[in-house]
């Protein structure tokens, strides 16, 4: 058959693991939070012009986007057996011809949008027949949106459809001596969602507990105010971590490690993740409704200043340092907010200075890993390799002023009153500073995951430290 008809290849979902235009959109918003005001206005003119104006920027990297290799194979093997292919798509003209120029010598032909016809569906179907006449193609899709061009095809081919779209597809097939073909296996469950929502990111809300801890109200009310917010803060997180990556797309598939993530490797559909954003947002302002409107003005703030960190300022030196410490401590002010228990200052105090350390660790990390690259600049920071020894100093001197502050606090007349052992509790201060100066070491020594919290849940010693520090804790206040 390869000889008698072309092949047409559709892009999104089918040549690649995402979808061209939202992959253009979301790189634009990365660069100018305004787009999507514009975008709205440009799809009242129809879904040609919007993508022809998202096409216009081509700020995303074609030669890193997730190929489907199994396509890939399938359209060189129709050319090797002497067919001819087409690259057919609803994305904008050039973003097709960038995508077959990544490709020479694959496609003899390239059709996409052209800012007024959208080749999409029975478009692309009358498109395909007008061209090359009844049953005078085959064609690889994706979707349910494809039915009306399988249906005037020579030959049906799939690529990781579900088992209903199959069945509609293997019907579409007039002609018994060439059955629907399907490639690649359906991505497995809610495993790349539920990797993408970072679950183990939740961990960081136990801040939420520091008030009720700290002042030993240990109440059935505190407790479960205290879980609420806890709930509400890892969804709304959830939905900032997901709307991160989409922002961060080219950034993380530069990474050696950050390439494997859901949304990076493709494992993850982009407009799947698109539509969880609202979903986990909308769902953590529910429970943080239940709270009040002085936590919900919280959960607010945290996700403007989470927002704006990835729109703007993770692109600014220091200041996306701060602005990661100021949200480890707004989860202690969210605490206090839902238990209406009064926040100490000893312990804010102690969380800018600590948080502050863990964040530039992170940045450090980064810089590292950049410098074992052979490279000079982050990517999508505004950081050097030449500021790492700076950018070191930063954690270490403030991870000391966060060991001096708990030191201070040892002797205030609160501790005094609240512990039969006080005394006790400078074990803790000693047990910080020396974790403290081993990960700013390990991270040196490129030895530091890109996140400090997953090192310290992963990590024998670090876990040792923790469970050394709340033996003293629980020492001083029993014995």
């Amino acid at each position: 058959m390869a000889r008698d008809v072309i092949l047409a290849v559709d892009l999104d979902g089918t040549l690649i693991r995402s979808d061209m235009l939202l992959e253009g959109f979301w790189a634009a918003v990365a660069y100018d939070w305004t787009l999507p005001f514009r975008a709205a206005g440009w799809l009242l003119r129809g879904r040609a012009h919007l993508k022809e104006r998202v096409a216009a920027r081509q700020m995303h990297a074609i030669d890193a986007l997730p190929w489907t290799q199994e396509v890939l194979d399938h359209a060189a093997a129709w050319r090797a057996a002497g067919g001819r292919t087409a690259l057919v798509t609803a994305s904008d003209q050039t973003i097709a011809q960038a995508v077959a120029d990544h490709h020479p010598g694959l496609f003899d032909e390239v059709h996409g949008s052209d800012g007024k016809r959208n080749l999409k569906g029975a478009a692309k179907a009358g498109f395909l027949t007008e061209r090359f006449g009844p049953r005078g193609y085959a064609y690889i899709g994706d979707s349910h949106s494809d039915m009306p061009v399988w249906q005037g095809a020579a030959k049906v081919i799939t690529v990781n459809a579900p088992a209903p779209l199959r069945r509609r597809a293997e019907r579409a097939t007039t002609d018994a001596r060439t059955p629907a073909e399907h490639l690649n296996a359906p991505a497995s469950g809610i495993g790349p969602a539920l990797r993408e929502i970072r679950p183990h990111q939740w961990l960081k809300n136990v801040l939420i507990f520091a008030p009720m801890i700290a002042a030993h109200q240990f109440t059935a009310l505190a407790l479960m105010q205290s879980a609420l917010a806890f709930v509400a803060f890892g969804l709304v997180a959830s939905g900032v971590y997901v709307l991160n990556d989409l922002l961060d797309l080219a950034p993380d598939r530069a990474h050696p490690r950050k390439c494997n993530r859901p949304l990076a490797s493709g494992a993850l559909p982009i407009t799947q993740a698109t539509l969880m954003v609202p979903v986990l947002l909308l769902a953590g302002l529910g429970v943080s409704s239940l709270l009040g409107m002085n936590f919900m003005l919280v959960i607010v703030a945290y996700f403007a200043a989470t927002t704006s960190y990835s729109l703007w300022l993770k692109r600014r030196i220091v200041a996306d340092i701060a602005t990661l410490a100021g949200l480890y401590t707004l989860r202690i002010v969210a605490g206090g907010v839902a238990t209406g228990i009064p926040l100490s200052v000893w312990l804010l105090a102690f969380s800018i200075f600590l948080f502050f350390a863990l964040a530039a660790v992170k940045r450090q990390a980064e810089l590292v890993d950049t410098a074992e690259r052979g490279e000079t600049n982050t990517t999508g920071r505004g950081y050097r390799v030449d500021d790492m020894p700076l950018v070191a100093q930063m954690a270490t001197a403030s991870g000391f002023v966060s060991v001096l502050v708990l030191a201070l606090y040892l002797n205030t007349p609160q501790v005094q009153a609240q512990y039969d052992q006080p005394a006790m509790l400078w074990g803790v201060c000693l047990i910080l500073l020396y974790w403290i100066s081993r990960i700013v070491l390990i991270t040196h020594r490129g030895r530091m995951h890109d996140d400090p919290l997953v090192f310290a849940i992963t990590d024998p010693v670090s876990r040792t430290c923790l469970l050394l520090s709340g033996a003293l804790i629980a020492g001083a206040a029993l014995l």
